[in-house]
């Protein structure tokens, strides 16, 4: 995540909201690290401030999680125009740009791994800065749409092409029929379908990690009981 800022997919409008995300994620992470160094540290040394320090850090990061759920869910059905903005602008701005090498690199995967082409289709590319060494602007395109071909990834082909079938069907006229030897179907369905199918994995797995975080504050709160009971008959 920390090298390819495209990966969760990316599923973010803007860099700002992918850091955002990002630096968020990174505090939970140290704030569980820090808690367990003081779970472990008030086992060892029978320390109630130790134990309570664990109880309350582990307490901030089940409420934090439980509202990133709740928020999620009630946010979920804005899912479908999220998927679809970040797939078009990295097919119509950032897919073959040098500088964007990593997302190149992820689109061609989701495009080889879904058996999709573009956002919507094929005919997304045809206005992709990915062809503009082949294009002069979007109004010539316009003008002699008749006598424009475009090209499209080598990973819009299906699997059971060879390598010369393949770079034959790449190129495509502008408003002209799709070659059947790629996919036709856009990647913003596919994606969108793939994670409404694991929609109620995440959840079971964030409802695990929420009970197992229960047991934790639970014992916690044992064993401090038990320490301070000890103390007070020594």
């Amino acid at each position: 995540m920390l090298t390819d800022p495209t990966f969760v997919l990316s599923m973010t409008q803007s860099y700002n909201h992918y850091y955002i995300a990002l630096y968020v994620f990174l505090g939970i992470g140290v704030l569980i690290t820090v808690g367990a160094f003081f779970g472990c540290c008030g086992v060892l040394k029978e320390s109630q401030c130790l134990l309570v320090s664990f109880f309350c850090v582990i307490l901030i990061v089940m409420v934090a999680q439980i509202a990133a759920g709740a928020w999620a869910f009630h946010n979920k059905d804005k899912l479908d125009d999220i998927v679809r903005a970040s797939v078009k602008y990295s097919v119509q701005e950032e897919y073959g740009q040098s500088s964007m090498s990593s997302r190149t690199v992820t689109f061609d995967t989701i495009q080889k791994n879904l058996k999709c082409c573009g956002a919507d289709g094929p005919s997304d590319w045809a206005t992709s800065r990915f062809n503009n060494v082949d294009r002069t602007n979007i109004v010539d395109i316009a003008i002699s749409s008749m006598n424009v071909f475009y090209n499209i990834p080598e990973s819009c082909c299906k699997d059971e092409l060879k390598e010369n079938v393949c770079e034959m069907s790449r190129k495509l006229k502008f408003g002209g029929t799709f070659n059947p030897a790629i996919h036709q179907q856009g990647c913003v369905d596919k994606l969108i379908e793939l994670i409404y199918e694991n929609w109620v994995l995440l959840f079971g797995v964030t409802a695990g990690v929420i009970l197992l975080e229960l047991l934790a504050l639970t014992f916690s709160l044992s064993l401090c009981c038990a320490v301070r009971n000890h103390q007070y008959k020594a």
